[in-house]
């Protein structure tokens, strides 16, 4: 008999999702997913070849933005991952105006949807580093720490900010703040817990079959990814001063420890190292001189921000991967899906294999 709780993870078939449901299947836990299509084979037969899955892992077809779509999925389930974010939006056939508006209803839907299921003891939800800029309120200077206090102002802009990332920046903050209104509600004499991980940029490999974009933009300097680079990498520097990273390892460990943690509650970032663009480039430049990164993508170096992420780890957490690992292993799968990324870039494979040779 599996003596481990049920629970519900939604986006199950992104980068995050499809390495946290493979790890809850190898520690036997019973796992409802969900996919906004289940005639998408390709993800469905991903998600069907992890172990274990065949008796402990059930799909369920959801999107966020309708209303109703989780309720089946998160029925009896104590735990729910909320991992899924809108990426797309189309205002003509939806009935939210924008991708911000979407993002937090979508969340509050999960939050409500686990309220009236009357079994979920705890939410916890895949929020972005992106959310916590250590900004001061003038825009231009930062504060010497970055930590849980830290939330992303509104009424700046960024010059590398385009409408994609600016929507997702602003969604995901205001979907993590909507999310922590609900902590520690009292539902019928138990108290209702959301735990909120503030990722970093998240690396390392993959079980997808395709490029994740965030490894893109950790190796677009290598990559000559205009779009990483500028609307990735040095987006996130105006916003945060550095560029916070985590294993995608470590990023799931965490999920699931804040899971199993009773003592877990509230919001924490997920972040082991901050680099700047040119630490990065430098570290490619040096580590891996086969390729050769432009002057162009070099990056800049801003001011020293301490990243103080020890709220999750004086909990007992422990981080396994580096900074020095996290960048390897996302150049590696670059060269191991060069063929699938050229829905990124048309030449990246011929880029990689000439610098190989």
């Amino acid at each position: 008999m599996n003596c481990h709780p049920k629970v519900c993870v939604t986006g199950g078939s992104g980068y995050i999702g499809s390495w946290l449901i493979n790890k809850l299947l190898h520690k036997g836990y019973i796992v409802h997913a969900t996919l906004r299509n289940l005639k998408d084979e390709s993800k469905v037969e991903l998600l069907k070849s992890f172990p274990n899955a065949e008796t402990n892992l059930v799909l369920f077809e959801a999107d966020l933005e309708r209303t109703n779509d989780f309720e089946e999925a998160i029925h009896g389930c104590e735990y729910v991952f909320h991992v899924a974010t809108p990426t797309q939006h189309n205002p003509q056939s939806s009935q939210y105006k924008d991708k911000v508006e979407a993002t937090v209803a979508g969340a509050k839907n999960i939050v409500e949807a686990c309220i009236r299921s009357k079994t979920v003891k705890r939410l916890i939800y895949t929020a972005s580093v992106m959310a916590a800029s250590p900004l001061n309120e003038d825009g231009h200077s930062f504060k010497s720490c970055m930590d849980e206090s830290c939330w992303t102002p509104f009424d700046l802009s960024f010059s590398y900010g385009n409408d994609y990332v600016m929507g997702y920046t602003k969604g995901k903050t205001l979907a993590e703040k909507e999310i922590l209104k609900y902590n520690n509600m009292e539902l019928d004499g138990a108290k209702f817990e959301v735990v909120t991980l503030a990722c970093g940029l998240v690396g390392g490999d993959t079980v997808l079959s395709y490029l994740p974009i965030t490894i893109e933009v950790i190796c677009s300097q290598i990559l000559e990814s205009l779009f990483g680079y500028n609307h990735g990498l040095r987006f996130m520097q105006q916003v945060l001063g550095s560029i916070p990273m985590v294993h995608i390892d470590d990023v799931c460990e965490a999920h699931i420890f804040c899971m199993e943690n009773p003592e877990v509650n509230g919001r924490f970032l997920c972040a082991v190292a901050n680099p700047t663009s040119r630490d990065i480039a430098l570290y490619f430049q040096q580590h891996h001189p086969q390729f050769k990164i432009q002057d162009s993508f070099m990056g800049e170096t801003e001011g020293e921000i301490k990243l103080d992420s020890s709220k999750l780890s004086k909990l007992g957490f422990v981080y396994k991967y580096d900074l020095k690992t996290i960048l390897d292993e996302s150049l590696e799968c670059v060269k191991r899906l060069g063929d699938f990324s050229r829905q990124y870039e048309p030449w990246l494979c011929t880029k990689i294999i000439a610098a190989q040779e």
